[in-house]
């Protein structure tokens, strides 16, 4: 696992816990803000999948 992936699937989780929180709490702009959280942490995670496939096939 390298770098890109561990901080993606951390800022996944903790997006998760956000909208999450934003729900409970009943606040619409910390549920966006997890909800934005989520996609940019999957997308920098699906960069370290890529990363990781390259480096295998070289």
């Amino acid at each position: 696992m390298n770098k890109d992936q561990m901080q993606g699937w951390i800022r996944e989780i903790t997006g998760k816990l956000r909208t999450g929180l934003g729900k409970t709490i009943g606040n619409r702009t910390v549920a966006w803000k997890g909800r934005v959280e989520q996609v940019i942490g999957k997308t920098q995670s699906s960069y370290g999948d890529a990363k990781a496939r390259f480096k295998k096939r070289s």
